[in-house]
């Protein structure tokens, strides 16, 4: 039987350059238990693990790499091309990501912990956590800062908007928004409010 999950979790979403990343570390670096569902999902393909060997059996070995390990580009050519094996995969690998990121919430020992996704919405991961912080931004600043950040065209950044959850999905979804259009320090002053706000809470609620 599992054991339940002591402390309260928060899921903290944002779209591209909105600056999730860099808030979720100032949460960090005061101590609060981090769970990137990034990394879950990379962790629940790698070499050794079960899904890697259905993926392989299904899409056949030209989506692994010569070292063993999935090669993510042959993937996404292969699913971008076809909503069902989109959805094949998607059936596979979500419940499994749910359960890494239960295993790893399982192991905090701050009094709440929290749950980093990109697509905390899209991906239903919202329904693992008590309450949702939205790191939101102007798009003409989360525009601006990937273009910067990943030296790419305005173009692409828009294309990856137009996929990501709507500012107004993701909105609707929050408990707490915060507004990032400012400096770091201003941020890293904003998240310790949350933060003595947040260990006022019991179970997400006040």
């Amino acid at each position: 039987m599992q054991t339940p999950v002591k402390p309260w979790v928060l899921g903290l979403t944002g779209g591209i350059g909105s600056g999730k990343s860099a808030a979720a570390q100032c949460f960090a670096d005061l101590g609060v238990h981090l769970v990137d569902a990034d990394h879950a999902a990379r962790w629940v393909v790698e070499p050794g693990r079960p899904a890697l060997g259905k993926i392989a059996e299904h899409f056949g070995p030209g989506v692994l790499r010569d070292d063993g390990r999935l090669d993510r580009a042959a993937l996404r050519a292969l699913i971008f091309q076809d909503a069902e094996q989109r959805r094949w995969l998607e059936a596979l690998l979500h419940p499994l990501i749910g359960q890494e990121i239960l295993t790893v919430l399982a192991r905090a020992e701050s009094p709440y912990a929290i749950l980093v996704s990109p697509l905390l919405v899209e991906s239903g991961q919202y329904k693992l956590a008590q309450r949702v912080l939205v790191i939101d931004a102007p798009e003409a600043l989360q525009i601006e800062r990937t273009v910067q950040r990943d030296q790419t065209s305005v173009e692409q950044v828009e294309a990856i908007l137009k996929v990501q959850a709507s500012r107004e999905e993701r909105l609707k979804r929050a408990d707490d928004v915060l507004v990032n259009d400012r400096d770091l320090a201003w941020l890293r002053s904003e998240v310790e409010r949350l933060h003595h706000f947040y260990l006022s809470l019991k179970g997400g609620r006040p």
